[in-house]
């Protein structure tokens, strides 16, 4: 591979908006499929720990859409974002305000798991302001 080559693989940045219909039945699938397709094009993830990385970012960003969906007012975009080792995603929503925890992680719970999956599966999360809203984003390490 050329310097040329590896420059551009180094980094890449995928923006899919989520408005006009897009946030509604069905984004969190939507969101899935689009991760899935940017990953086995930009990765070679086989074997058994590539299966668990996929799924674990595959599971990360359906809880992010998912908080947007019932706690962020709209989600109104997708971010997908690669440098050397890592894997940046962000869901941009429509409400300003910011996630939290509800109390201490309880598995006997039906919800309240998205920030405790994202505490566990990330190598780190947060949130930033974004015009009248916000983007929660998490990064994963992957494979060069």
């Amino acid at each position: 591979m050329d310097r040329a080559q590896k420059q551009r693989q180094a980094t890449d940045s995928r923006r899919f908006p989520l408005a006009g219909g897009a946030g509604g039945p069905g984004v969190v699938g939507r969101c899935r499929d689009l991760t899935r397709q940017m990953l086995d094009e930009w990765y070679s993830l086989s074997g058994p720990s590539g299966s668990v990385l996929k799924a674990d970012v595959l599971l990360l960003v359906s809880e992010v859409v998912t908080n947007a969906c019932l706690h962020g007012g709209t989600p109104v975009e997708l971010g997908l974002d690669r440098a050397p080792g890592r894997l940046w995603v962000q869901v941009s929503d429509t409400s300003p305000v910011r996630p939290r925890p509800h109390g201490p992680h309880r598995v006997a719970k039906p919800s309240g798991h998205g920030l405790y999956l994202l505490q566990q599966l990330s190598d780190g999360w947060g949130w930033v302001p974004r015009g009248t809203g916000k983007a929660v984003w998490f990064v994963v390490g992957v494979p060069e």
